[in-house]
């Protein structure tokens, strides 16, 4: 029998092993790839700009519900959707796989031409754990659960368990070895988000016997050598933490890290002020507190995920990330928002805890949308934006991060409420679909750039190419019509050529200074507005006169996005 057993799992190794370098070196997959500056994703080898929707989370769990949903979502523009696959219902007995439910969500998206993110919803779903099975939620004593300060049982499972993980990464690498197999040259799932806004909600820690033994032990070699490998490039946030604490490269966490938070202190809901003052409820959010409890908790999240992650990897190598619920002014401490999640201050934890993992993502609902995706492109990080508003602004947002950070792509949540009745997102994706081939040309090259425009704000003014471009917020139309403009506007600005734009814009003017020889004046030689068919530009109207603002400025109509060719030339 132990010659069998031994036998038995080698071959399986054997297997994996087999699937993991055909998928690795497979480049006709989907993948990322580096295109300048820009990561790119790459699917039937060419790149790939996902206008994309995420579904609520229950929807893909009936295909019933989802028959009337699917037209509405092709009406929309989209070409990508994001469903949540779910442990429970893949696996609802130990061992025994059930992939009905992935297989109508397949049909059904190549029925309507549309590609599929999936999310694995399995040990963690925003921070709690709902999407386990039953086999795994009633045995505690082999599948057990993080613990409060106080000794409590939270709901949550705890990262600090081999059983947890290895069960969660023996489902998800059946579920990549089936989609390999149903889908591994039709290339319908894209990417794969490996659980689901991870962290610790109710305390900063987890305090169960297992985290507190390995929380009193030292900090793991692994990540010291990799901290003291990458000290100068550091998050700064997480270097000063280390630089306070006098860059010790060995010794227990609260020795490398600091001390964590006070004992029996209570964390509230909500961090509104009070308990904290004014300004750190304006500035908090930026930092870490009590770090050494998020840095331990992120180091394990990220070693529970990155396995699962590297499972799943090892049977069809998709691109994988993980989206992060994010700190922000009334979830100011760790626990108020989960605690080890891939918020920005953690993010080398996450990188050298899960290597398997190619994004670190933030659903991004905060009003600072322009500063977060700064801080999650930091270090290199591509941006995909998994959740997001829609709506005038969201589509703005969704502008800006293409054309400002090349984005991968951008999804509002909950997608079956409101498609075929949010006709900003309508309209908007039509816009960015006839443009896409252009914009994925000019990712990583230095060519293009966004301005976001806020009703009653101030211009905004970008260099790109030879000129200086500055965008004005304007409610007018042409002809003089007035109409009630959103509150936030966008302008995506492409230069094709030395005297050459082609600009996607809303609500705005936008005028051209020289950039070198500032004494020369600029001059409209040629405006069109026009649509893109089939990658090729079709002009409609040349603009000159009243549409031209003093002769000298574009104006983009303020009721919908729209594109328009602009030649410039100088006088003097």
């Amino acid at each position: 029998m132990k010659i069998q057993s031994f036998l038995l799992i080698a071959l399986c190794s054997l297997a994996a092993l087999t699937a993991s370098a055909q998928t690795r070196n497979d480049l006709s997959i989907p993948h990322l790839e580096k295109h300048g500056m820009a990561t790119q994703l790459i699917v039937d080898g060419k790149p790939f700009l996902a206008r994309a929707a995420e579904l609520n989370n229950s929807s893909a769990s009936s295909l019933e519900y989802m028959k009337p949903l699917w037209p509405k979502l092709v009406a929309a523009h989209l070409n990508t959707v994001l469903a949540t696959v779910s442990w429970e219902l893949i696996e609802p007995e130990q061992g025994k796989f059930d992939f009905r439910l992935v297989d109508g969500l397949l049909k059904e998206a190549r029925a309507n031409d549309l590609h599929l993110v999936i999310l694995w919803f399995a040990s963690w779903k925003n921070g709690k754990s709902n999407y386990q099975p039953l086999w795994v939620k009633t045995n505690q004593e082999k599948f057990p659960l993080a613990c409060s300060e106080d000794g409590k049982s939270m709901p949550i499972m705890t990262t600090l368990s081999d059983a947890n993980r290895d069960a969660d990464a023996h489902a998800f690498a059946a579920l990549m070895r089936h989609l390999r197999e149903v889908d591994g040259k039709k290339h319908t799932v894209l990417m794969i988000q490996v659980e689901n806004e991870v962290g610790l909600l109710g305390d900063t820690r987890d305090y169960s016997p297992v985290a507190n033994q390995a929380f009193a032990g030292p900090v793991p070699k692994e990540l010291m050598d990799y901290l003291v490998a990458h000290k100068d490039t550091l998050i700064p946030e997480l270097r000063d933490v280390w630089a306070t604490n006098g860059f010790k490269t060995s010794g227990t966490w609260t020795e490398v890290f600091g001390p964590g938070k006070p004992a029996a202190m209570a964390i509230p809901v909500r961090t509104l002020s009070p308990p904290l003052t004014e300004q750190e409820h304006e500035t908090g959010w930026r930092n870490l507190h009590w770090p050494v409890d998020e840095i331990f908790m992120a180091w394990n999240y990220a070693r529970y995920v990155g396995q699962v992650a590297a499972a799943g990897k090892a049977e069809y190598n998709l691109p994988m990330f993980v989206n992060a619920w994010l700190q922000q002014r009334d979830h100011a401490w760790p626990g108020t928002y989960p605690s080890g999640g891939p918020v920005p201050q953690v993010h080398d934890l996450w990188r050298a805890g899960a290597p398997a993992i190619d994004i670190l993502a933030p659903d991004l609902y905060v009003p600072e949308f322009e500063e977060l995706c700064g801080r999650f492109t930091r270090s290199g990080n591509p941006l995909f934006i998994p959740e997001s508003r829609a709506g005038a602004q969201g589509v703005a947002n969704a502008i800006w991060a293409f054309g400002t950070h090349d984005a991968i792509g951008f999804s509002p949540f909950g997608i079956d409420r409101f498609a075929g009745s949010d006709l900003e997102l309508i309209h908007a994706y039509d816009v960015i679909s006839q443009i896409a081939p252009l914009i994925l040309a000019n990712q990583g090259k230095g060519t293009m750039t966004a301005m976001l425009l806020d009703n009653g704000g101030a211009s905004q003014t970008v260099k790109l190419g030879n000129y200086n471009l500055e965008a004005r917020f304007s409610a007018r139309s042409f002809g003089g019509i007035s109409n009630t403009p959103p509150e936030r506007v966008a302008g995506l600005f492409i230069s094709t050529g030395q005297d050459d734009y082609v600009i996607i814009g809303r609500g705005m003017n936008v005028y051209f200074t020289a950039a070198t020889n500032p004494s020369d004046s600029v001059g409209l030689a040629m405006v069109e507005e026009g649509v893109y068919a089939g990658g090729k530009w079709i002009p409609g109207r040349r603009l000159n006169g009243d549409e031209t603002p003093e002769w000298k400025a574009l104006r983009f109509r303020s009721d919908t996005y729209s594109i328009q060719h602009v030649k410039l030339y100088r006088y003097h």
